[in-house]
């Protein structure tokens, strides 16, 4: 994991101004070697923008974690996701929850470099990639689970017997930088999440030595967004972008318009 400090994105206003102009402006200082987390379910959550502007940043080497490196159907073809970074050299290893397609039909651009011994993948039980990011979040430096004991991932690692169950150890997962996306944020990187948004995207944020956000609506002044209702605080968050309208800004198709 790469330790170089980060900018805070001072603009020259005195206290922290975590408002950029673009994606591109808000990645300018990922290092080669860096572990950058993906926020995200299949294209819920999922931050689009900042897949293509790290893919146009060059970075090499980098670890990417997410559950998987494609959104769903409601996804543009055409859309930046991890498939552009693979393809462009710049991804060494992924942390997935989901490696391989679902269906035997599909082809992950993935798979073809797994395959061809250019890049390592390392699957994870869902729960449990959710469970290492919130323990680095939280200070923990690792766990037990039951998750994947007696399977192949198994294999050669610490297992210990609680209560007369067997429990696999599993360490936390820190990254570098998260990228994810959120339906309000306050200029203070107070965030809100609408709906099921709310699914790696917070963890990731807590996670992350470097959080980046793309945001669906206006950016708020601080304070407009009641504390109750903050889903993550503005300490977790380093950097914001609104995302403009189409077709300067990805946005996920609506399902309605997906012709089958």
């Amino acid at each position: 994991m790469v330790r170089q400090q980060a900018k805070d994105g001072s603009r020259g206003m005195g206290a922290r101004n975590r408002i950029y102009a673009s994606f591109d402006d808000a990645v300018r200082d990922i290092p080669d070697g860096a572990t950058l987390g993906f926020g995200g379910f299949a294209v819920v959550g999922m931050p689009i923008n900042l897949y293509g502007a790290v893919a146009r940043q060059g970075a090499k080497n980098l670890t990417c974690v997410s559950n998987s490196t494609r959104g769903g159907a409601t996804l543009p073809a055409d859309a930046p996701d991890m498939g552009q970074m693979i393809r462009n050299g710049q991804v060494k290893k992924v942390i997935c929850a989901f490696t391989a397609p679902t269906r035997a039909s599909q082809r992950l651009i993935l798979s073809e470099y797994v395959d061809k011994g250019l890049i390592e993948a390392e699957l994870v039980p869902q729960g449990t990639l959710a469970e290492r990011m919130r323990a680095a979040g939280a200070g923990i430096p690792a766990f037990y689970t039951p998750a994947a004991v007696g399977t192949e991932l198994a294999e050669g690692r610490e297992t210990r017997v609680f209560n007369g169950r067997e429990y696999l150890l599993e360490e936390a997962l820190p990254l570098d930088y998260a990228f994810i996306r959120a339906y309000q944020a306050d200029a203070s990187g107070n965030l809100r999440f609408r709906r099921s948004q709310r699914n790696f995207n917070p963890i990731m944020a807590m996670a992350a030595r470097v959080t980046v956000v793309e945001v669906e609506q206006e950016i708020l002044p601080t304070g407009a967004i009641d504390p109750d209702d903050v889903h993550t605080a503005g300490v977790f968050v380093h950097r914001i972008i609104k995302i403009p309208p189409p077709p300067e800004g990805w946005w996920p198709q609506p399902p309605g318009s997906i012709v089958r």
